[in-house]
């Protein structure tokens, strides 16, 4: 039998989702409450992986167990979690759905503060600058379509391709003009694309790369270089699509989506 659990989690105390030998991460934290509960060794499939520092507000992984789970056991088990780990929903699906590869659509969020925040720190991101937003978002839409993201990717060797459909990339402000987010939606993204285009979007804000060159890299599918990535904290996995659940995301789940209000640039 085939249980998908909808999750979220905070990942500043985490090395990512995978499971590494001498790392602390949030599958084998899950799996071992897990494994315990149900009195079977548990393997957690998840919808995709997160960098070190890197949170997801929507999270989804698949088990597979020889026995029906009972839902009562959710409130027990989220009491065994760590504090920064939560399960919201446990749903049988049929065995032919699978945790990653059924999935048909990820929303990322990254979140960005100008001013020092001690409250901020491990769950947005501080850049200490001065931004032009307007020309970021132009920069952004070149990215909307099905590209070659290989520019934009930490190893697209590793990849089968590295082709990827952007369905939304847009950015927003609050009132006092110093939280700013982008909201990234795709049918897929790569090893280190996000906070790799971040990072290079971030550029463009403070005029030491054009909006031209930025497309230059992804129209040549040639490296910037140095390639950087953004910091890892301000980046959230926030929605993850399947054609047989219908499950949206609560802004409960993410605090800092619902502390402004957000004006699209």
């Amino acid at each position: 039998m085939r249980y998908f659990f909808h999750a979220a989690y905070k990942g500043s105390s985490y090395r990512g989702w995978q499971k590494q030998i001498n790392a602390k991460s949030v599958q084998e934290s899950i799996e071992d409450i897990l494994s315990d509960f149900l009195k079977q060794k548990v393997h957690c499939q998840g919808c995709g992986r997160t960098d070190a520092g890197v949170h997801s507000s929507q999270y989804y992984f698949h088990i597979d167990v020889n026995k029906e789970i009972d839902n009562q056991l959710l409130f027990a088990i989220n009491r065994m979690l760590p504090t920064d780990i939560a399960i919201y929903d446990i749903i049988k699906v049929d065995s032919r759905n699978h945790a990653q590869h059924s999935a048909c659509e990820r929303t990322y969020n990254y979140f960005i503060h100008i001013e020092k925040n001690p409250f901020l720190n491990d769950i947005s991101s501080l850049y200490n600058i001065e931004i032009d937003i307007e020309k970021m978002q132009i920069a952004a839409n070149l990215l909307i379509g099905d590209n070659d993201f290989r520019a934009f990717c930490k190893t697209p060797n590793r990849h089968n391709h590295t082709n990827c459909e952007i369905r939304k990339a847009q950015f927003y402000i609050d009132q006092s003009g110093k939280f700013f987010r982008f909201e990234i939606r795709g049918n897929r993204f790569l090893k280190g694309m996000i906070r790799i285009l971040m990072h290079e979007l971030i550029k463009v804000g403070e005029n030491k790369i054009s909006i031209e060159e930025f497309h230059q890299c992804l129209r040549n599918k040639i490296p910037p270089k140095p390639l950087n990535l953004a910091y890892p904290q301000g980046l959230y996995l926030s929605k993850i699509a399947y054609p047989f659940l219908k499950q949206i995301p609560s802004k409960e789940f993410c605090p800092i989506l619902k502390m402004h209000s957000w004006i699209t640039i």
